[in-house]
């Protein structure tokens, strides 16, 4: 069996830079360089700031660097010394042309591909570690065989991650599944038995799956389809409970406890982010409509729908509670990060929350723990984002370093990650400093173990707005602008003769 002892991975980024860490960790006898163009970057990880915060890698990192794992941007010499090349650069969803703003830009891949051709002899194994479209390998495959050489042997496989940004040592280190597709060929099964005996090393057998190409391809992006779904399914059940008088969290659980169902990815938010989940059923809409399944691709789009719907939903109701207005107001936002315990910002809910907020002449200020001020501000001033109007986000964002400083003199408070930190918050500090009535929109339930703590400090007062559209109760009476019975049990509980007994703090987030 042909054994792998120099792995080269393209692409230093979230996916490339822990698989390679953790792989150099577990496999000591295998030397792991992983290379890529941008030379900040590798110059970080070779730092002692890593340029991306996750749990445990930097223990990971510094126990094997220097020693069998490597971080370069001489790819060339890389590339030509490897057995095994892993291709794991970005596959963003394309900006322009055909399949714009759902088809995977492949150029990186496409690139890729190029360069490792153009610079390998000998045999070596290329795998597929980036999300791409179904069919991806055979195009890699095309431009091998398209450039052979008497002495190069290239066999492409497929072994997409499976990682969780905030767990991706542990994901890494007790995966669920390794996935790795290859030719139903001999030489293939060869290729496929090699990348096996590397995960080998501590990962079980009956922990590896193997499947042709295309399965594993097609699987990456309809797992990732799958959990997306089932966030729009519990936030769409969200809207309903808030009309008829359901708690979210109730039915959640009760649905959970269906061992068919679980209870994973049942949590109502503000929405999913992250650089994988909206672009995999993206990816996935446009793969339908290119086969002719219009069904299919509609079905899927009503993910990425809901998903939009919530998060518009969440900034409707700060305006709403806002007395219809949030012009000139100070808004804290606490949280940019798209999930806790990472410092990444793809599709964040918050950047959509922020340019709604900002859209309405709101003044944010934003803390974020471990995203950088210069991210937030770049995320803030796409042009999609900023309305082609860069000049507004420096008028009208502020980046904090210290929470406390963002809630000062704020109108409202708006929790959009689920940072642990923010459980433990002085909220009687804060609430002293906000403007009254003072507002907390909770759009990630982090502070439900606070209500009665909330409400004993200030923040639950009977001359205040308590439920959406500025609901006021004063001796269980219940009105509103619209002069209708709310029902939202996120923030109270009904009574038997009245619509609603508020018990609670303006907003906790079941949205």
């Amino acid at each position: 069996m042909f054994q792998i002892k120099r792995i080269c991975c393209i692409g230093a980024g979230y996916v490339g830079g822990p698989t390679c860490s953790v792989i150099a960790q577990m496999c000591p006898e295998i030397t792991v360089t992983v290379v890529d163009v941008n030379e900040s970057r590798i110059k970080a990880w070779n730092s002692d700031t890593l340029p991306i915060y996750e749990p445990g890698l930097k223990d990971v990192v510094e126990s094997c660097r220097g020693r069998n794992l490597f971080f370069s941007t001489d790819i060339d010499s890389a590339i030509r010394d490897a057995d095994l090349v892993f291709i794991s650069v970005n596959t963003p969803t394309k900006t322009y042309g055909m399949g714009k703003g759902r088809a995977a830009d492949l150029k990186f891949i496409e690139a890729c591909a190029r360069r490792i051709v153009d610079v390998s002899d000998g045999y070596k194994i290329v795998t597929e570690k980036s999300t791409v479209p179904v069919r991806a390998a055979e195009s890699i495959r095309r431009i091998f065989d398209a450039n052979t050489k008497p002495n190069l042997n290239l066999h492409v496989l497929s072994n997409p991650e499976f990682l969780a940004e905030g767990t991706a040592v542990k994901d890494l280190k007790e995966p669920d599944r390794v996935l790795i597709g290859g030719d139903e060929t001999a030489e293939g099964q060869r290729a496929i038995r090699a990348l096996c005996a590397v995960y080998e090393h501590w990962v079980p057998k009956t922990r590896i799956i193997t499947t042709n190409t295309w399965s594993s391809e097609l699987s990456k992006l309809a797992a990732n389809a799958f959990l997306a779904q089932r966030i729009s399914s519990i936030n769409s059940i969200s809207a309903l409970c808030e009309v008829t008088g359901a708690d979210v969290e109730e039915v959640a659980k009760a649905i959970g406890m269906d061992q068919r169902i679980g209870s994973k990815f049942l949590k109502a938010s503000v929405g999913f982010g992250g650089s994988c989940f909206q672009k995999d059923v993206l990816n996935l809409v446009y793969l339908c409509e290119a086969l002719s399944l219009p069904e299919v691709a509609a079905y899927w789009q009503q993910v990425i729908q809901i998903n939009e719907y919530q998060r518009r939903r969440f900034a409707s109701r700060i305006i709403d509670c806002l007395f219809d207005t949030v012009a000139g107001k100070k808004i804290a936002l606490l949280g940019f990060a798209f999930k806790k315990d990472t410092g990444d910002t793809r599709e964040s809910s918050s950047i959509y929350i922020s340019k709604y907020l900002l859209d309405e002449g709101a003044k944010l200020f934003i803390y974020d723990p471990k995203v950088l001020k210069e991210q937030i501000i770049q995320d803030l001033s796409q042009p999609s984002i900023s309305e082609d109007n860069p000049e507004r986000v420096s008028e009208l964002v502020t980046v904090t370093s210290d929470p406390y400083e963002a809630c000062q003199s704020a109108h409202a408070l708006v929790i959009c990650t689920e940072w642990d930190m923010f459980k433990e918050l002085d909220y009687e500090r804060i609430y002293k400093k906000m403007l009254k009535p003072a507002f907390i929109f909770d759009g990630r339930r982090v502070l439900d173990h606070l209500h009665a703590h909330l409400q004993d400090i200030g923040f639950q007062d009977g001359n205040i707005p308590h439920c959406l559209g500025a609901v006021h109760t004063q001796d269980n009476v219940v009105t509103a602008h619209h002069q209708v019975t709310f029902r939202p049990l996120w923030t109270g509980h009904q009574s038997s003769d009245q619509g609603l007994n508020c018990k609670l703090f303006p907003y906790n987030g079941t949205v």
